[in-house]
């Protein structure tokens, strides 16, 4: 009820009228089911847009810093993280990450969208950066489709390190879905993983014409100053 409200009557409207955001490829989304919506990350305002966008409500996995703030600015990050259907999950590895999974799977065991950066962080460039293999993970043990996603100017509007939006125009990109069921049971072999995650790359590559790197988007970061990292 508290999501439905502020994403109807509360932020939505408003969001909507100010950035007048458009969208393509709507109808790739099923109507009812579980199905992972696999984006490219460019700003924090994806989280935003994305599910704005959609008809369906959309689970997506956010890193736990924003659920842990002090202060008031602590409080209406949290508060609006929780009212868009965020998730909090620890990304430091190893046991965090098998949380993680269990955290989307259970989303996904529920029927209902679930939202994955696979490159597991916003591109520091605007490059599309190597995929992590645990959205192929979810997909092959979930069953279901994975539908590639493509921010647009999402990063002109905030960049990483800028706290008050631009009014820019934003838009959506939504592929068909990928069907992944010809490696079903096959979800612990790290090959496979990798194949299904190197083409969901390609497919979301594709669809936003985006430079490809084939590094890992926390690499790059890493050699960044602190300030450009977000």
């Amino acid at each position: 009820m508290f999501y439905w409200l502020m994403k109807y009557v509360v932020i939505g409207p408003i969001v909507k009228a100010i950035f007048r955001p458009w969208i393509v490829g709507r109808r790739n989304v099923p109507t009812t089911g579980a199905a992972i919506l696999a984006s490219n990350h460019l700003s924090f305002a994806d989280s935003v847009f994305l599910p704005l966008m959609i008809d369906r409500p959309v689970a997506f996995l956010a890193k736990s810093d924003y659920f842990t703030g002090r202060g008031i600015s602590g409080w209406a990050t949290r508060m609006f993280m929780k009212a868009t259907g965020q998730l909090p999950i620890d990304r430091s590895g190893g046991k965090a990450s098998e949380a993680s999974l269990n955290t989307g799977l259970q989303v996904l065991g529920g029927g209902e969208l679930l939202g994955i950066y696979p490159e597991g962080t916003r591109s520091p460039d605007g490059r599309l950066y190597r995929g992590r293999t645990g959205i192929a993970r979810m997909a092959l043990e979930a069953k279901v489709p994975v539908i590639p996603v493509i921010m647009v100017d999402t990063d002109s509007m905030m960049p990483i390190g800028r706290r008050m939006p631009r009014i820019v125009r934003v838009g959506v990109v939504i592929g068909e879905p990928l069907d992944f069921s010809r490696y079903a049971g096959m979800e612990n072999d790290r090959y496979i993983l990798r194949s299904v995650v190197d083409e969901i790359m390609v497919a979301l590559q594709r669809l936003g014409q985006q430079q490809y790197d084939d590094v890992y988007a926390s690499t790059v970061k890493n050699r960044l100053p602190s300030s450009a990292k977000g």
